[in-house]
């Protein structure tokens, strides 16, 4: 019996160390298979510096950085609520703040305001509800707008002269257009091109390609490289066919470096992937349940020369996913529904500087512009990582 039990002793010893094996063995497979190699951020809580002015943002729809890093913003100021934020703007005054800033704002690399410009004036039809700041290889400013009377775009120097309109402002949707658009959301441009690529958008359901000099409008397309319709779809429903068009708004067109060019079906929660003269390539839906708003609002690109990673903003769900941009594979997101730094209201717009740093923009009540710091890159094993809170 002793000697039965000595042989069983050492048997159950090894089997026990066996399973321990095994499934530590399982779990650093486990933990390896969903580990990602992505960019690091953490939210810079102190950028930008306060405005002078007594000026508040409103709802902040655009942003872009210029070839010196510098940042600008195009915002709403009317978005701003008379009684408990604009108070000293009313006639008469109800208190000594705030005021709305002017429309386009410009912010050097330390966060401080450099500029500031944008409004009606001579020569050009501001938009009723601008919408989208993109900035092109020349440091020029282009400004699309959402409104109902939209349907032009606005092209700036970056000090605010005006450079040119394309498109006559008050003209109805009309995806198949040659002289005006459609309630524009966002511009992106292929510089070698000389070509820009207009997200339009609100009224209409295409992306448009046009002659950055001109404006003259090149070629067309709607989802899937179809002819595009004007066609109401009704509301996304998540478990139906996949739609055949675009559904409104048609929020970013974005031309990588390789000649793709990404396109945010916002409503349809789809980012579509096509080759410059737009034929289809490729599609990815991003949070499928979601509704009204839709998941998929603005694009960027990380700074590297293959643009590896493309990071998608989620203004519905507040958060940004950073992807896989060869494989269109969500990696990891960050973010969270709130109002302290990291935290999003309604994201709209992000962009990318050449030090691989990332802004964001919030619209509705959000009104804020915001930095996250590049920290390199490195593994994550959070499919959510949260709020990038500085530290952490």
């Amino acid at each position: 019996m002793q000697s039965r039990r000595g042989l069983l002793l050492p048997f159950g010893l090894i089997l026990t160390l066996v399973v321990l094996g095994t499934a530590a063995k399982s779990l650093e497979d486990s933990a390896t298979a969903g580990m990602a190699e992505v960019p690091l951020f953490e939210v810079d809580p102190f950028w930008p510096q306060p405005l002078p002015n007594h000026w508040l943002m409103g709802s902040v729809i655009g942003v872009g950085v210029d070839s010196r890093d510098h940042v600008f913003v195009v915002h709403r100021g009317e978005s701003l609520n008379a009684r408990t934020e604009a108070g000293a703007a009313q006639d008469p005054p109800t208190g000594s703040c705030c005021y709305p800033a002017p429309p386009v704002l410009e912010f050097d690399p330390e966060g401080n305001l450099v500029n500031a410009w944008g409004g009606p004036g001579e020569g050009y039809d501001w938009p009723s509800s601008n919408h989208g700041l993109s900035i092109d290889a020349m440091d020029n400013i282009w400004i699309g707008g959402n409104g109902p009377t939209d349907s032009h775009i606005l092209k700036f120097s970056r000090d605010g002269e005006f450079i040119a309109q394309f498109g006559e402002a008050g003209r109805p949707a009309d995806s198949h257009a040659t002289d005006h658009f459609g309630r524009v959301a966002k511009v992106a441009f292929d510089n070698a091109a000389n070509e820009a690529y207009v997200a339009d958008g609100y009224g209409n359901k295409r992306v448009a390609v046009i002659d950055m000099d001109t404006g003259a409008l090149k070629r067309y397309w709607g989802a899937y490289g179809n002819e595009p319709s004007d066609e109401n779809l009704g509301p996304y429903d998540p478990s139906a066919p996949l739609a055949q068009q675009f559904r409104n708004p048609v929020h970013c067109a974005d031309p990588s470096n390789d000649g793709l060019i990404y396109v945010c079906d916002r409503p349809n929660d789809r980012i579509q992937v096509f080759r410059t003269d737009g034929s289809f390539v490729d599609e990815v839906r991003i949070a499928p349940e979601t509704r009204g708003d839709g998941s998929t609002w603005d694009v960027a690109f990380s700074r590297d020369a293959d643009q590896k990673y493309m990071y998608v903003a989620d203004g519905k769900n507040m958060k940004v996913y950073i992807m896989d941009r060869a494989n269109l594979e969500v990696l990891t997101s960050f973010g969270d529904g709130g109002r302290q730094p990291g935290q999003f209201f309604a994201v709209h717009s992000i962009a990318t500087d050449s030090r691989g740093n990332l802004f964001t923009t919030e619209t509705y009540e959000g009104k804020r512009l915001q930095r996250f710091v590049y920290r390199g890159v490195g593994t994550v094993t959070e499919q959510d990582q949260g709020v990038l809170w500085p530290g952490r």
